[in-house]
């Protein structure tokens, strides 16, 4: 018996935050898009920098409600 996409997406759901991270990353690599997303030298060279900086420590990210709250407090 095959389970149903709505089966699979609460299974899905119920995975810790990491692991549905992963599930949707490889989801998406699966999707054939209709042209390659172009991206520029100058582009990559600041996607490499800060994948550098995240990786060494040098930066720590911070959760979206904290940035969006920061950055509301900097517009009041």
């Amino acid at each position: 018996m095959s389970r149903s996409v709505t089966e699979l997406a609460e299974e899905a759901l119920a995975l810790p935050p990491e692991s549905r991270a992963y599930l949707a990353e490889k989801l998406l690599e699966t999707l054939d898009f209709e042209e390659d997303f172009a991206v520029g030298e100058a582009w990559l060279k600041e996607i490499r920098k800060r994948c550098q900086e995240l990786d060494n420590g040098k930066v720590q990210t911070i959760p979206a409600d904290a940035a969006i709250a920061k950055l509301r407090e900097s517009l009041a």
